[in-house]
C-alpha cells in the first residue's frame, strides 16, 4: 500500500525491540488497536509497517542499508520506547529509529514540521512503555533533538512499572490514572496532526534548532526569480522611503523577547504547598534565563509583588514592559500534581498558549522545562545546543533533592536572617542526598554571602565558606552563571582582587545576561575600578531585568552621588525606600544627598525615619531633634559616632564616612587606616566614593590604596 504522499513507501514505521513483543505480543495488540483507532480517524486507508516477527540482527553477507531503507522512507516513525529499546547496539536503534532520524533531517519535510495551529511536531512520534532511567532518557532525547514528548502507556504503582495492558484488572490502581483506549485515540490524533500537516499546500518546514542542528540552506533559487525579487524589494524601499529609514534606526519592540512569570496559584489545600508554588515560579523563570534568545525576563522578586494581587495581566505587562505574560495554577493532591500554564499575549489579551499537566508529583521538573520549551516554541525564541543541554542536565536531578533545594529557595528569597539561616539547612540536606547538586551548593554560597551583606555572619568566615561553595557549585557545573557572580562577588569583598573578580563577573553575565545579580556585581567592581559609564550600563541592565530590586536601585542611587548628581541619587534612594523601608543601607545616601543639595532639615528627617524604622533604635528619634536645636548636624554626626562606638563591632567605614562628612580629614583617615587593618570588606569603595573625594591628594589616602591594589585605578579619573 502507497502512502498518502508521493515518493514515500508508509505512512507509518512501528519500530520496536523483540523483547517488548516477544512475552505477551504488546506490540502487536498496540498495532492491531491503532490500526482500528486510524481506521474511524481517516477517510483514507493509512499505510503502516509492521514487522510481527523481527530480528535484533541481519546476516554477514545482507545490506543491512539497503534491507531497510525503502521501508523507512515513511511519514512517520513510531518507536515503542522501552527500557531495552535504548540500546545504541541494537538493529532497531541503529538501522531503525537513528537511520529515520537523519533521513528524516534531509528529505522535503525535514525532522519537525509545522502543524494546524502554528505548533511543531517531530515526525518521530514515541509510544513510552516504561518509565525511563535518566541516562536513557537522555539518550533518546539527544537522538530527538530535543525534550521527549511521548504518548505514555505505562501502568504505575507502588513497586510497579510496566506497559499499560487493553484490560487492567485493578485500573483504579494505577498511579497514572491513563486509559489505554484513550491512549490510543491520542497516538491516532497525533498522527493525523502530523499528517495534516505534511498534506497541507502551504507546508513550510519547521526551523528549530534545540540541539544546535544547522538550519538547511534555503532551496536556490533561479536567476530570474531573483532579479524579480530585487527590482520588487527596490520599489518597495523607494516607496516606504522615511518610514524605512525611521524602522532602521528605531529597535522593533514587536521582536523582543521579554517575559514575566506570574507567581503560580496555589490551589492545594495545604498552605505548606505555598514553597512549591512559588519554587515552580521561579525555576520557570530560571530556565528561561538559559535561553539567550529572551531579551527580558522579569526576576522572581519583581513578579513576585504580583502576588495576590488583582491587577489585569495588560496593566501587569505594562508596568513590567514586557511583550509575554505566563501565567498559572498549581494543585497537589496525593502524590499527583495538575498544574496549567497559560501564555498571554497581553497586547490582545488572549492565550496564545496553554495547557494543562495531570502528571505523578515527582515528574514536576520535567514539567517546569517543558513549559520553558513551549513558551520559547510558541514565541520562536532560538534555543543553542548547549542551551537544550543545561536544560536537560536539570531534568537528571534527584527529586528528594530538589525539593529540599526549593525549600531552600523559598526561605532564601524572603531575605531575613532566620530565612537565610533555614535555607542552609535545606540546601546541606539536599546536598546530603546529591553531592552533584551544582545550584544547591551555589545556592549554600549565596546564603553567607548575603548573611555577610547584611553584617548578620563574621565576614571572614562567611566569605570563606561562600567561597568554598562557589567553587564547589563551578566544578560541578561550569557553566554556572549564578556560582560565578557570587565568586566574582567574593574576589571584589573579601580578596580584593580585581583581574580575577573581572574575569567571573564578564564570564557571569555572558553565561546568564538575563542574571541581574551578575550585572549588579559587575557593576560594583566597575564602580571600585572608577570606570563610571560601564558601571552605569550594567546596574540599568540589572534594574530593567527586576524594575523592584531594593538591592538595585540603592546601588544605582550611590553612582549618581558619586558622579555628583544628588537629585537622581536621591529619587533612585526614596524609591528604594518606597520599595523596601527596612533596607537600611539607602538610609546614609539620602541623608549624604539632601545635605549637598542644601536641604539640612530633610537630611534630619529621613535619619529619624532610619531611626523609627528599627525598634532598637525608635527611641532615639527624639533625641535627634534636641541634639539638631541646640548643636545643629554637626552635633547629631558626633551623636551618630558615639552610638556607633557603643556597639560591639562597630562599622569603622561608617565612623569614616561620618568624620568625612563633617569636614574632619585627620579623623576621617584614622579611622579609614583601621578599616584596613580589620581587612574591612567595604573599603574597596573609598577609590570612588565622593565622600572621601576630598582626600585624593593626601599620602595615608593613598598608601590606603596602595595596599588593596587599587592605587592604579585612580588614574582612571
Amino acid at each position: 500500500m502507497a502512502s498518502l504522499v508521493p515518493g514515500y513507501e508508509y505512512d507509518i514505521f512501528i519500530s520496536y525491540r523483540r523483547k517488548d513483543n516477544k512475552h505477551d505480543g504488546w506490540v502487536t495488540e498496540f498495532v492491531n488497536q491503532l490500526k482500528g483507532e486510524l481506521e474511524s480517524a481517516f477517510k483514507e486507508d493509512i499505510s503502516l509497517y509492521f514487522d510481527s516477527n523481527p530480528s535484533d540482527g541481519l546476516l554477514e553477507t545482507h545490506d543491512v542499508d539497503a534491507s531497510v531503507k525503502d521501508k523507512l522512507k515513511c511519514l512517520i516513525f513510531i518507536p515503542v520506547i522501552s527500557r531495552t529499546y535504548c540500546d545504541p547496539k541494537s538493529f532497531a536503534w541503529q538501522f531503525e529509529f537513528t537511520a529515520f532520524v537523519e533521513k528524516a533531517k534531509e528529505d522535503h519535510f525535514g525532522l519537525k514540521v509545522k502543524v494546524p495551529g502554528g505548533n511543531v511536531a517531530n515526525r518521530v512520534l514515541p509510544v513510552q512503555i516504561y518509565d525511563l532511567d535518566q541516562i536513557d532518557k537522555k539518550l533518546v532525547e539527544d537522538q530527538l533533538g530535543g525534550y521527549l514528548r511521548g504518548i505514555e502507556f505505562i501502568y504505575k504503582s507502588a513497586g510497579v512499572n510496566r506497559p499499560l495492558l487493553p484490560k487492567e484488572a485493578n485500573p483504579q490502581d494505577n498511579l497514572n490514572h491513563t486509559n489505554y483506549r484513550d491512549q490510543i485515540n491520542k497516538v491516532a490524533n497525533a498522527i493525523r496532526e502530523i499528517l495534516d500537516g505534511m498534506r497541507n499546500p502551504d507546508f513550510v518546514k519547521a526551523e528549530i534548532s534545540e540541539f544546535g542542528n544547522e538550519k538547511k540552506p534555503p532551496p536556490k533559487v533561479k536567476k530570474k526569480t531573483k532579479l524579480i525579487s530585487r527590482i520588487s524589494v527596490i520599489i518597495i524601499l523607494l516607496i516606504a522611503g522615511y518610514f524605512f529609514i525611521t524602522d532602521v534606526l528605531t529597535p522593533s519592540k514587536e521582536n523582543t523577547k521579554s517575559i514575566a512569570v506570574l507567581p503560580f496559584h496555589n490551589y492545594s489545600d495545604s498552605i505548606g504547598q505555598e514553597w512549591i508554588s512559588d519554587g515552580l515560579t521561579e525555576e520557570i523563570i530560571n530556565h528561561l534565563y538559559k535561553i539567550k534568545s529572551f531579551n527580558k525576563v522579569v526576576s522572581l522578586s519583581s513578579v513576585m509583588t504580583y502576588k495576590g494581587s488583582n491587577k489585569k495581566v495588560p496593566e501587569i505587562a505594562n508596568e513590567l514592559r514586557v511583550n509575554y505574560i505566563l501565567e498559572g495554577t498549581y494543585k497537589k493532591n496525593g502524590d499527583r500534581v495538575r498544574i496549567t500554564a497559560h501564555l498571554v499575549d497581553p497586547k490582545k489579551d488572549r492565550y496564545i498558549w496553554q495547557h494543562e499537566y495531570d502528571q505523578p508529583y515527582n515528574e514536576i521538573i520535567n514539567i517546569q522545562v517543558d513549559i520553558a520549551l513551549q513558551i520559547a516554541d510558541t514565541v520562536k525564541a532560538f534555543i543553542t545546543g548547549s542551551e537544550m543541554k543545561i536544560l536537560q542536565n536539570t531534568l537528571s536531578v534527584n527529586p528528594e533533592a530538589y525539593n529540599l533545594f526549593l525549600q531552600g529557595r523559598y526561605f532564601w528569597n524572603k531575605r531575613t536572617k532566620e530565612g537565610l539561616l533555614k535555607s542552609i539547612d535545606f540546601y546541606e540536606r539536599s546536598i546530603a542526598i546529591d553531592q552533584s547538586y551544582a545550584l544547591a551548593w551555589a545556592g549554600l554560597a549565596d546564603s553567607y554571602n548575603i548573611l555577610v551583606f547584611w553584617d548578620w555572619w563574621p565576614a571572614k568566615d562567611g566569605f570563606a565558606k561562600a567561597k568554598k561553595y562557589a567553587l564547589k557549585a563551578i566544578k560541578i557545573d561550569p557553566d554556572l552563571s549564578e556560582a560565578h557572580a557570587i565568586l566574582g562577588n567574593i574576589y571584589i569583598w573579601s580578596d580584593w582582587n580585581w583581574v580575577q573578580a573581572e574575569r567571573e563577573l564578564k564570564l557571569a553575565v555572558e553565561l546568564n545576561p538575563n542574571c541581574g545579580i551578575a550585572h549588579q556585581y559587575y557593576s560594583e567592581l566597575l564602580d571600585i575600578m572608577r570606570r563610571n559609564s560601564e558601571a552605569r550600563e550594567q546596574i540599568d541592565i540589572a534594574l530593567q531585568l527586576d524594575p523592584v530590586s531594593p538591592v538595585f536601585y540603592t546601588t544605582s542611587a550611590l553612582y549618581y552621588c558619586n558622579e555628583g548628581n544628588f537629585e537622581e541619587s536621591l529619587v533612585a534612594g526614596l524609591k528604594t525606600l518606597e520599595l523596601n523601608p527596612d533596607f537600611t543601607k539607602t538610609y546614609p545616601l539620602c541623608i549624604y544627598s539632601y545635605l549637598r543639595l542644601g536641604k539640612e532639615k530633610d537630611a534630619v528627617q529621613i535619619l529619624k525615619r532610619s531611626l523609627l524604622n528599627d525598634t532598637l533604635t525608635a527611641n532615639y528619634a527624639a533625641v535627634i531633634e534636641g541634639i539638631y536645636e541646640k548643636e545643629g548636624i554637626n552635633g547629631i554626626f558626633t551623636w551618630l559616632i558615639g552610638s556607633e562606638l557603643m556597639k560591639p563591632n562597630p562599622s569603622f567605614i561608617t565612623i569614616a564616612w561620618i568624620y568625612s562628612v563633617m569636614g574632619k580629614k585627620d579623623e576621617t583617615l584614622d579611622w579609614l587606616e583601621k578599616a584596613l587593618n580589620a581587612q574591612s570588606s567595604d573599603l574597596p569603595r573609598i577609590n570612588n566614593y565622593i565622600i572621601f573625594s576630598k582626600l585624593h591628594s593626601e599620602p595615608r589616602f593613598n598608601t590606603i590604596l596602595d595596599k588593596i591594589g587599587l592605587s592604579e585605578y585612580r588614574k582612571k579619573e
